[in-house]
């Protein structure tokens, strides 16, 4: 794989990315730091939000704008293919605007250089071009690295589970691929966007299939791929599975994009208690296996398609995310475990240069503690979600609660997707519909007060996310209208708590790659020390969930649950032992903290032991 890092050196000009946050808060991330080489993902949840930020810029610009009919059968998949054609049209230009600009000091062709890493080939020209005294030399080294600097990727994520049917209205389900995912994977692949799709929250067989279906997924006559797939996974296995689903199709994978199960944005979508370093461990130790295994596969697809194999495998990256803060991290994680790039979201959050972010949210995230983050379960998809305390989505839902009108009037209905308890069509657990009728059929029970109170509050919890995640673009880009929800939805990761200072993309950067520190006074424990503390909560809630009526599959759920940990645990302390030259600092402390958090877990293991199974043995 030498080779490859080689060529990726020049190809990729960092060695980050900015993953997807919420809706509203990259919807135009990539036109702010595309043009500096700087891949980022914007989400295709909310087209009409696309809609109105293409209206924006052709405002900003001064061209033409042609909405997209309310009734155009295509509607979702065409507002998305139009705004990442000027998205894309957008970036080129401001790429091709730095680079005719002039090397001055404080240029922004100079600023593209200056963010580089040093090891970079680019940098390296760069360094010695401003040694030069030869203007010759200088004119010549300048056109060279203005011939090879390349922007960074315009990429697409789609949550998987988020595949809401539609209906005529006369009640008829509209045919698959008019699915919300499905429509918003036809306006990417429609696109005149030459970039990567993530694809989140699992295998989806009909999606997955679907993509098929598009000819940029295939390789060209030079085996080249005009759109990729980026698949987020939780662990080797599941990349295996999903990699060889798709290979079947004639699909190949192009990066694997391993994330954390609890020390991420968003939501969370947690292991069994694999944490993230044995989990890097298996894909380091089996990444060749895994590209030959799926290229095998593919070649064999493309031939029975009547499509030419391929002499090689494509270019395979494998990246990690969830929790990563201090260069050495950074640099530890594609040093030991071979990652391709690294993901940085939270901390960007606080780059307004960025991201979208309202003054009243940033003061929010900016003096956030430990104790402000948690993990939630106001997400109506029923995964467990980060959040902060204080966001101002959550006190309106408190207030309509206190005044006896929970629920949401459901503006953007992007998540009716399974429950029909009440209904034939599905409607959203957040949605003023569903919490006024299962309040009610709560009230028919005639259960206890404290009873009463506790199912409550499990009903009113859900919260409108997703009016709530797009706001903060409407409300920096001066979109709101009088039709618009109130408040704004905040989904950082626990990272949250120890970065507090308002930065530039360029002071970012710099903390990324330990040009300087921009970490507060608060103490950060090492990323996987903080993973496996949370794991430890979590755990926690599980056990309590399970009282007192434990079931035979719930026992064993958490045996293997603790196993995982353990066998984590043993690999930490081996990992922190063994490695040299990274973390030489901080070795006693994360050895102090492994130390404490093993005797936590023998704790709950013993706690687990001692629960007695409540049902009888044939359930």
């Amino acid at each position: 794989m030498t080779n490859v890092k080689k060529e990726q050196n020049m190809t990729k000009p960092h060695t980050f990315h900015i993953p997807v946050m919420g809706i509203g808060f990259t919807i135009d991330t990539p036109l702010k730091v595309a043009p500096y080489g700087i891949s980022s993902v914007l989400s295709l949840g909310d087209d009409k939000l696309a809609d109105r930020m293409r209206a924006h810029y052709c405002n900003k610009l001064n061209i033409p704008f042609v909405e997209v009919p309310k009734d155009d059968e295509d509607g979702r998949a065409n507002r998305i293919t139009l705004y990442l054609n000027l998205m894309n049209d957008m970036v080129k230009n401001k790429f091709q605007e730095l680079k005719n600009a002039s090397f001055e000091k404080g240029s922004e062709l100079t600023k593209y250089f200056e963010m580089l890493p040093d090891f970079n080939a680019l940098k390296k020209e760069y360094n010695k071009m401003k040694k030069e005294s030869d203007v010759s030399i200088i004119e010549k080294i300048q056109h060279w690295l203005k011939e090879n600097m390349t922007p960074g990727s315009i990429d697409v994520n789609i949550m998987t589970k988020l595949d809401r049917a539609h209906f005529t209205k006369t009640g008829e389900q509209l045919p698959q691929h008019m699915n919300d995912a499905h429509a918003a994977l036809r306006g990417f692949a429609n696109s005149d966007v030459n970039a990567g799709v993530v694809l989140s929250a699992g295998l989806s067989p009909r999606l997955y299939s679907y993509i098929s279906n598009f000819d940029g997924f295939f390789p060209d006559e030079n085996e080249q791929l005009a759109k990729k797939v980026i698949l987020k996974v939780s662990d080797y296995r599941s990349a295996l599975v999903q990699g060889k689903f798709l290979a079947k199709k004639g699909i190949w994978v192009s990066e694997y994009r391993i994330e954390s199960g609890l020390n991420c944005g968003g939501h969370a979508f947690a292991t069994d208690g694999f944490l993230m370093g044995p989990i890097l461990e298996e894909f380091r130790l089996h990444r060749e296996d895994l590209i030959e295994q799926v290229h095998t596969i593919l070649n064999d697809a493309l031939e029975n398609l009547g499509r030419k194999r391929l002499a090689k495998p494509l270019e395979l990256l494998v990246t990690a995310q969830g929790g990563v803060g201090t260069a050495e991290e950074h640099q530890f994680l594609m040093d030991h475990y071979k990652m391709d790039a690294i993901g940085w979201g939270t901390p960007f959050l606080l780059v307004p240069e960025v991201v979208n972010i309202d003054g009243d949210s940033f003061k929010i995230l900016s003096e956030a503690t430990e104790d402000d983050l948690y993990l939630s379960d106001i997400s109506p998809i029923g995964v467990p979600f980060n959040s902060i305390r204080g966001n101002t989505k959550d006190i309106l839902k408190e207030e309509k609660i206190a005044a006896g009108k929970p629920g949401s009037p459901c503006p953007s209905q992007f998540l009716k997707l399974y429950n029909t308890e009440f209904t034939e069509q599905p409607i959203c657990l957040a949605s003023r519909q569903y919490q006024k009728l299962k309040i009610a059929e709560l009230d028919a029970k005639g259960v206890n007060p404290q009873e009463y109170k506790k199912q409550y509050d499990k009903i009113t919890v859900k919260s409108c996310i997703c009016a709530g995640l797009v706001m903060t673009a409407y409300t920096e880009n001066n979109l709101l209208r009088k039709s618009d929800g109130k408040g704004i939805s905040l989904c950082p990761g626990p990272n949250m708590a120890y970065f507090s200072k308002k930065s530039t993309l360029k002071e970012m950067v710099d903390h990324i790659y330990g040009r300087i520190n921009i970490l507060n006074d608060t103490y950060r424990p090492h990323m996987f020390v903080k993973e496996y503390n949370m794991y430890i909560d979590y755990l926690k809630n599980k056990i309590e969930e399970t009282k007192p009526n434990l079931t035979i599959k719930q026992k064993k759920y958490l045996v293997t649950f603790i196993q995982n940990l353990e066998k984590g645990n043993e690999y930490y302390e081996s990992l922190f032992s063994d490695v040299k030259g990274y973390f030489d600092g901080a070795k006693n402390s994360i050895k102090k903290e492994l130390e404490a958090t093993k005797k936590v877990l023998d704790q709950l293991n013993n706690e687990i032991d001692s629960l007695a199974v409540a049902t009888p043995v044939n359930q």
